[in-house]
């Protein structure tokens, strides 16, 4: 794959007529990319070389990837890309730390659990309101109102809220009241959902599929980029192996090797990974050590009645205690990289 990089000031006509010129080598235009602030790439693919693809189109640079997900990639962005969410967050300056239930049951409940998870030091807030099931009979979410309950959710406390999202219609719903677009596990390559998401100005969540690779998730990433939306965070949340003592396994590989392929967040996902609460923590930790640079957790005031994935449900004090631990973890791995670079 290959970028040429034009500088901002090309117009639309010398553009146009640079990819007629790239088509009439037989170079295959892809995607063109106008978000970043000094130029704007074109992401292809050609057998010329890099004098002739200049020549031709008149870049100022060729960038070229020995993978697909080029967008996603270190070799085309080297600096983490920053998501902010509303002044909640900055990438390295602390872990990003999103509670909340696995699903949005009542006004009551959502709004309790959110203030309670706000004062144990959570940065976002996640809630299902749209549940996409293994069985169909189980709870499936309340719907549209669950998305309503968020936006009041935020409105109490100030914090973003964070919402699945299956398909392109519920994802231009959601965007109504919802800060974060998640994209589960059984979405991660559906690809008209993707292609919409990348349409929209909101940030997604990204988690990988539990059969897939982590060439796979930057590939599902790339399919959001590609469209013009750079504020993707990738979630390892578990992958299916032959162990059945977990729900899933936590891919603890996956945390240091999708750093070092993209500069895109990295979160983990103890809770589905593991499914048992009294696991949760150990992974939390264990992920913010191999370079996460947050989690997604699973809380309720009280996790025995929660009406979905209560098992693997953490409750608010385990939560707070938790919180307390990660930051000391990951303050301690910032200083630990810090001297290795002295």
């Amino acid at each position: 794959m290959i970028i040429l990089r034009f500088p901002k000031s090309v117009t639309k006509k010398e553009l146009t007529q640079a990819l007629a010129r790239l088509k009439s080598i037989h170079s295959d235009v892809y995607a063109i990319n106008r978000e970043r602030q000094d130029s704007i790439d074109v992401i292809c693919d050609s057998d010329a070389d890099d004098d002739k693809l200049l020549k031709m189109s008149g870049a100022i640079a060729v960038l070229r990837s020995q993978v697909s997900y080029i967008l996603a990639s270190r070799a085309y962005q080297n600096v983490g890309t920053d998501i902010p969410l509303s002044g909640h967050w900055q990438r390295g300056a602390a872990p990003l730390i999103i509670g909340g239930p696995c699903s949005v049951e009542d006004r009551v409940q959502v709004l309790e659990i959110a203030h309670a998870v706000h004062e144990a030091g959570a940065d976002a807030f996640r809630g299902g309101a749209f549940k996409p099931r293994t069985s169909p009979y189980a709870f499936q979410g309340i719907g549209k109102k669950g998305y309503e309950y968020l936006a009041e959710v935020r409105a109490q406390t100030g914090l973003p809220v964070i919402s699945e999202v299956m398909s392109a219609e519920q994802a231009h719903i959601a965007s109504e009241y919802i800060d974060v677009l998640q994209v589960g596990a059984r979405n991660m390559q559906n690809v008209p959902l993707l292609n919409a998401l990348g349409k929209l100005s909101k940030p997604v969540l990204l988690k990988r599929g539990f059969s897939a690779t982590t060439e796979e998730l930057l590939l599902s990433a790339e399919y959001i980029l590609r469209n013009g939306n750079r504020q993707v965070l990738l979630c390892e949340r578990g992958i299916r192996t032959f162990e059945t003592e977990t729900r899933f396994t936590f891919d603890i590989n996956a945390v240091p090797a999708l750093k070092e392929k993209s500069h895109l967040p990295v979160l983990g996902d103890p809770s589905h990974a593991t499914g048992k609460r009294n696991y949760v923590e150990s992974i939390s930790l264990a992920a913010i050590a191999a370079g996460a640079d947050g989690l997604i957790i699973e809380v309720h005031t009280d996790p025995d009645s929660a009406i979905s994935d209560g098992p693997q449900t953490v409750s608010v004090e385990a939560f707070a205690r938790l919180v307390k631990k990660v930051k000391k973890v990951y303050a301690l791995v910032k200083s630990m990289r810090r001297a290795d670079d002295l």
